[in-house]
Protein backbone atom coordinates (compact mmCIF):
# COMPACT_ATOMS: atom_id res chain seq x y z
CA UNK A 1 0.00 0.00 0.00
CA UNK A 2 1.20 3.50 -0.76
CA UNK A 3 -1.35 5.46 1.32
CA UNK A 4 -0.15 7.22 4.45
CA UNK A 5 -1.33 5.50 7.61
CA UNK A 6 -0.99 7.07 11.05
CA UNK A 7 2.05 4.91 11.75
CA UNK A 8 3.77 6.25 8.64
CA UNK A 9 3.95 9.85 9.85
CA UNK A 10 7.30 9.54 11.60
CA UNK A 11 9.00 7.99 8.60
CA UNK A 12 7.31 10.45 6.24
CA UNK A 13 8.73 13.33 8.25
CA UNK A 14 12.21 11.82 8.29
CA UNK A 15 12.30 11.49 4.52
CA UNK A 16 10.21 14.49 3.40
CA UNK A 17 10.75 17.05 6.15
CA UNK A 18 12.46 20.17 4.77
CA UNK A 19 14.70 21.46 7.52
CA UNK A 20 15.66 24.62 5.65
CA UNK A 21 12.00 25.65 5.53
CA UNK A 22 11.69 25.03 9.26
CA UNK A 23 14.74 27.23 9.87
CA UNK A 24 13.44 29.99 7.60
CA UNK A 25 10.16 30.06 9.49
CA UNK A 26 12.03 30.15 12.80
CA UNK A 27 13.79 33.31 11.59
CA UNK A 28 10.42 34.96 10.94
CA UNK A 29 9.14 33.86 14.35
CA UNK A 30 12.15 35.44 16.06
CA UNK A 31 10.50 38.85 15.59
CA UNK A 32 7.59 39.82 17.84
CA UNK A 33 6.06 42.83 19.57
CA UNK A 34 8.90 42.93 22.10
CA UNK A 35 11.57 42.40 19.44
CA UNK A 36 10.44 44.23 16.28
CA UNK A 37 14.02 44.84 15.13
CA UNK A 38 16.96 42.47 15.62
CA UNK A 39 20.61 42.34 14.68
CA UNK A 40 22.08 39.36 12.84
CA UNK A 41 23.63 38.08 16.08
CA UNK A 42 20.30 38.36 17.92
CA UNK A 43 18.50 36.40 15.21
CA UNK A 44 21.20 33.73 15.30
CA UNK A 45 20.86 33.39 19.08
CA UNK A 46 17.05 33.32 19.01
CA UNK A 47 16.98 30.59 16.34
CA UNK A 48 20.05 28.56 17.36
CA UNK A 49 21.51 29.13 13.90
CA UNK A 50 25.06 30.04 13.03
CA UNK A 51 25.58 33.67 12.02
CA UNK A 52 26.31 32.53 8.47
CA UNK A 53 23.08 30.53 8.23
CA UNK A 54 21.00 33.28 9.85
CA UNK A 55 22.49 35.80 7.42
CA UNK A 56 21.54 33.66 4.40
CA UNK A 57 17.96 33.26 5.60
CA UNK A 58 17.60 36.94 6.44
CA UNK A 59 18.96 38.13 3.11
CA UNK A 60 16.70 35.67 1.28
CA UNK A 61 13.70 37.05 3.18
CA UNK A 62 14.86 40.58 2.32
CA UNK A 63 14.97 39.66 -1.39
CA UNK A 64 11.47 38.13 -1.12
CA UNK A 65 10.06 41.25 0.52
CA UNK A 66 9.28 39.77 3.94
CA UNK A 67 12.13 41.48 5.83
CA UNK A 68 13.78 44.90 5.63
CA UNK A 69 17.23 45.98 6.81
CA UNK A 70 19.13 49.20 7.30
CA UNK A 71 22.43 47.35 7.15
CA UNK A 72 22.53 46.54 10.85
CA UNK A 73 18.99 45.90 12.09
CA UNK A 74 16.46 43.58 10.48
CA UNK A 75 12.68 43.84 10.85
CA UNK A 76 9.59 42.30 9.31
CA UNK A 77 7.83 44.00 6.41
CA UNK A 78 4.02 44.16 6.17
CA UNK A 79 4.07 41.49 3.45
CA UNK A 80 4.64 38.86 6.15
CA UNK A 81 0.98 39.36 7.12
CA UNK A 82 -0.10 37.45 4.02
CA UNK A 83 1.35 34.28 5.53
CA UNK A 84 -1.09 34.45 8.42
CA UNK A 85 -4.05 35.94 6.58
CA UNK A 86 -4.03 33.52 3.65
CA UNK A 87 -6.05 30.87 5.49
CA UNK A 88 -8.24 33.37 7.30
CA UNK A 89 -9.13 35.29 4.17
CA UNK A 90 -9.83 32.20 2.09
CA UNK A 91 -11.80 30.20 4.63
CA UNK A 92 -13.25 31.08 8.03
CA UNK A 93 -13.69 34.84 8.03
CA UNK A 94 -15.73 35.34 4.82
CA UNK A 95 -18.00 32.42 5.64
CA UNK A 96 -18.72 33.77 9.11
CA UNK A 97 -19.03 37.39 8.04
CA UNK A 98 -21.41 37.04 5.11
CA UNK A 99 -24.64 36.38 7.07
CA UNK A 100 -24.01 39.40 9.30
CA UNK A 101 -23.14 41.55 6.30
CA UNK A 102 -26.31 40.55 4.49
CA UNK A 103 -28.47 41.47 7.48
CA UNK A 104 -26.65 44.80 7.81
CA UNK A 105 -27.08 45.68 4.14
CA UNK A 106 -30.78 44.84 4.32
CA UNK A 107 -31.11 47.25 7.25
CA UNK A 108 -29.13 50.24 6.01
CA UNK A 109 -29.29 49.74 2.23
CA UNK A 110 -25.60 50.50 1.69
CA UNK A 111 -22.76 48.25 0.50
CA UNK A 112 -20.74 46.34 3.09
CA UNK A 113 -17.24 44.88 2.74
CA UNK A 114 -14.63 43.06 4.82
CA UNK A 115 -10.93 43.28 4.08
CA UNK A 116 -7.53 42.30 5.45
CA UNK A 117 -4.16 44.02 5.18
CA UNK A 118 -1.69 42.76 2.58
CA UNK A 119 1.44 44.83 2.18
CA UNK A 120 0.50 48.42 1.39
CA UNK A 121 -3.04 47.43 0.36
CA UNK A 122 -6.30 46.21 1.75
CA UNK A 123 -7.67 43.13 0.03
CA UNK A 124 -11.41 42.54 -0.07
CA UNK A 125 -12.31 39.07 1.23
CA UNK A 126 -16.09 39.47 1.45
CA UNK A 127 -18.59 41.93 -0.01
CA UNK A 128 -22.35 42.49 -0.14
CA UNK A 129 -23.17 45.31 -2.59
CA UNK A 130 -26.35 47.26 -3.07
CA UNK A 131 -25.92 49.75 -5.88
CA UNK A 132 -22.90 50.73 -7.94
CA UNK A 133 -21.37 53.85 -6.38
CA UNK A 134 -17.78 53.59 -7.63
CA UNK A 135 -16.31 53.88 -11.10
CA UNK A 136 -14.23 50.76 -10.34
CA UNK A 137 -16.14 47.54 -9.74
CA UNK A 138 -15.35 45.95 -6.36
CA UNK A 139 -15.26 42.19 -5.84
CA UNK A 140 -13.50 39.70 -3.60
CA UNK A 141 -9.78 40.11 -4.30
CA UNK A 142 -10.00 43.82 -5.14
CA UNK A 143 -7.09 45.82 -3.71
CA UNK A 144 -6.92 49.47 -2.68
CA UNK A 145 -4.11 51.43 -0.97
CA UNK A 146 -4.55 51.16 2.78
CA UNK A 147 -3.63 54.78 3.53
CA UNK A 148 -6.63 56.14 1.60
CA UNK A 149 -9.34 53.71 2.77
CA UNK A 150 -11.40 53.46 5.93
CA UNK A 151 -10.68 49.75 6.35
CA UNK A 152 -6.99 50.30 5.70
CA UNK A 153 -6.79 52.95 8.39
CA UNK A 154 -8.54 50.72 10.90
CA UNK A 155 -6.07 47.94 10.17
CA UNK A 156 -3.05 50.24 10.25
CA UNK A 157 -4.18 51.85 13.50
CA UNK A 158 -4.30 48.42 15.14
CA UNK A 159 -0.59 47.80 14.56
CA UNK A 160 2.08 48.45 17.24
CA UNK A 161 3.82 51.81 17.05
CA UNK A 162 7.16 50.21 16.18
CA UNK A 163 5.53 48.32 13.31
CA UNK A 164 3.80 51.47 12.14
CA UNK A 165 7.06 53.44 12.22
CA UNK A 166 8.66 50.89 9.92
CA UNK A 167 5.61 50.78 7.67
CA UNK A 168 5.47 54.55 7.20
CA UNK A 169 9.17 54.80 6.42
CA UNK A 170 9.45 55.31 2.71
CA UNK A 171 5.68 54.97 2.12
CA UNK A 172 4.54 56.90 -0.95
CA UNK A 173 1.00 58.30 -0.84
CA UNK A 174 -0.05 59.75 -4.18
CA UNK A 175 -3.17 61.92 -4.18
CA UNK A 176 -6.12 59.91 -5.49
CA UNK A 177 -8.47 62.88 -5.13
CA UNK A 178 -8.05 66.47 -3.99
CA UNK A 179 -8.96 65.32 -0.45
CA UNK A 180 -6.47 62.47 -0.09
CA UNK A 181 -4.11 62.63 2.88
CA UNK A 182 -0.62 62.44 1.37
CA UNK A 183 1.58 63.55 4.30
CA UNK A 184 3.02 60.86 6.58
CA UNK A 185 2.83 62.97 9.74
CA UNK A 186 -0.78 63.86 9.04
CA UNK A 187 -1.61 60.22 8.38
CA UNK A 188 0.00 59.26 11.68
CA UNK A 189 -2.23 61.79 13.46
CA UNK A 190 -5.28 60.42 11.67
CA UNK A 191 -4.38 56.86 12.66
CA UNK A 192 -4.00 57.93 16.29
CA UNK A 193 -7.52 59.33 16.19
CA UNK A 194 -8.82 56.14 14.57
CA UNK A 195 -7.17 54.08 17.31
CA UNK A 196 -8.73 56.15 20.10
CA UNK A 197 -12.24 56.38 18.65
CA UNK A 198 -12.44 52.83 17.33
CA UNK A 199 -13.55 53.64 13.79
CA UNK A 200 -12.40 55.37 10.62
CA UNK A 201 -14.41 57.70 8.40
CA UNK A 202 -12.93 58.48 4.98
CA UNK A 203 -14.64 61.22 2.99
CA UNK A 204 -13.87 61.21 -0.75
CA UNK A 205 -10.17 60.41 -0.37
CA UNK A 206 -10.25 57.22 -2.44
CA UNK A 207 -12.74 58.45 -5.03
CA UNK A 208 -14.78 61.61 -5.46
CA UNK A 209 -18.33 61.14 -4.23
CA UNK A 210 -17.51 58.08 -2.11
CA UNK A 211 -17.70 58.07 1.68
CA UNK A 212 -16.91 55.04 3.83
CA UNK A 213 -17.01 54.09 7.51
CA UNK A 214 -15.06 51.15 8.97
CA UNK A 215 -14.64 49.35 12.29
CA UNK A 216 -12.25 46.58 13.38
CA UNK A 217 -13.07 42.88 13.57
CA UNK A 218 -11.22 41.08 16.38
CA UNK A 219 -10.53 37.43 17.03
CA UNK A 220 -11.09 35.59 20.32
CA UNK A 221 -7.83 37.05 21.68
CA UNK A 222 -8.82 40.63 20.91
CA UNK A 223 -6.42 40.92 17.97
CA UNK A 224 -7.68 42.93 15.00
CA UNK A 225 -7.73 40.47 12.10
CA UNK A 226 -9.91 42.36 9.62
CA UNK A 227 -11.99 45.47 9.07
CA UNK A 228 -15.64 45.87 8.05
CA UNK A 229 -17.03 48.93 6.33
CA UNK A 230 -20.11 50.54 4.88
CA UNK A 231 -19.75 52.76 1.83
CA UNK A 232 -22.21 55.24 0.40
CA UNK A 233 -22.47 58.12 -2.02
CA UNK A 234 -22.12 61.58 -0.51
CA UNK A 235 -25.66 62.37 -1.66
CA UNK A 236 -26.87 60.33 1.32
CA UNK A 237 -26.17 63.35 3.56
CA UNK A 238 -23.41 64.95 5.59
CA UNK A 239 -20.47 62.97 6.93
CA UNK A 240 -21.72 63.53 10.51
CA UNK A 241 -25.14 62.17 9.65
CA UNK A 242 -23.51 59.24 7.85
CA UNK A 243 -21.55 58.38 10.99
CA UNK A 244 -24.49 58.84 13.37
CA UNK A 245 -26.81 56.66 11.33
CA UNK A 246 -24.45 53.84 10.39
CA UNK A 247 -21.79 53.45 13.10
CA UNK A 248 -24.10 51.67 15.53
CA UNK A 249 -25.41 49.06 13.06
CA UNK A 250 -21.90 48.54 11.65
CA UNK A 251 -20.44 47.90 15.09
CA UNK A 252 -23.26 45.50 15.90
CA UNK A 253 -22.56 43.49 12.74
CA UNK A 254 -18.83 43.40 13.53
CA UNK A 255 -19.58 42.15 17.04
CA UNK A 256 -21.65 39.36 15.54
CA UNK A 257 -18.71 38.27 13.40
CA UNK A 258 -16.39 38.45 16.41
CA UNK A 259 -18.72 36.24 18.45
CA UNK A 260 -18.76 33.64 15.68
CA UNK A 261 -14.95 33.81 15.37
CA UNK A 262 -14.73 33.20 19.11
CA UNK A 263 -16.93 30.12 18.86
CA UNK A 264 -14.83 28.59 16.07
CA UNK A 265 -11.65 29.02 18.11
CA UNK A 266 -12.94 27.02 21.09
Amino acid sequence: MTGDAPGDLGSARSTDFVQSLERGLSVIRAFDAEHPALTLSEVARATDLTRAAARRFLLTLVDLGYVRTDGRLFSLRPRVLELGYAFLSSQTLPELAMPHMEVLVSQVHESCSVSVLDGDDVVYVARVPTKRIMTVAIAVGTRFPAYATSMGRVLLAAQPETWLDQYLTGLTMPALTARTVTDVDRLRTVLGRVRSQGYALVDQELEEGLRSLAVPVRDANGVVVAAMNLSAHVSRGSSDAFRRELLGPLREAARGVEQDLGRTSR
